[in-house]
């Protein structure tokens, strides 16, 4: 029984099998990557601005407490398709025989969904 094998479902080649989806998941992290700190750039000078022309001290101060957060939730997008890799690369190093499951088919596609083979 392989270490990649768990019961009766054999896992060596998900990467492989599953490239499409994996696929689909890189080019929307992806978009979430660009379109984030767009929203975030946008949303926080609209709030800013917005907090300024009113003039109250209190309104400026929630609205850098909203800014925050917002930079906070857009650092976690970027993190998310390192930690998936990190996880993959853990189960790879885990295996003897390296690259059995296809785990670089899982990096690529999710780093670079347009070259995803």
């Amino acid at each position: 029984m392989s270490l990649l094998s768990f019961g009766a479902v054999d896992i060596s080649s998900f990467c492989t099998n599953m490239k499409d989806v994996i696929q689909i998941i890189g080019y929307v992290l992806l978009v979430f990557k660009i379109a984030i700190p767009l929203l975030i750039i946008a949303l926080g000078m609209f709030d800013f601005g917005k907090a300024v022309i009113a003039e109250k001290e209190d309104e400026i101060k929630k609205q850098t407490k909203r800014l925050i957060y917002r930079v906070i939730a857009g650092i976690v997008i970027f993190l998310i398709p390192n930690i998936i890799l990190w996880v993959f690369g853990l189960v790879n190093d885990y295996n003897s025989n390296k690259d059995a499951a296809g785990f670089s088919v899982c990096e690529e596609c999710f780093l670079h969904p347009s070259n995803c083979r």
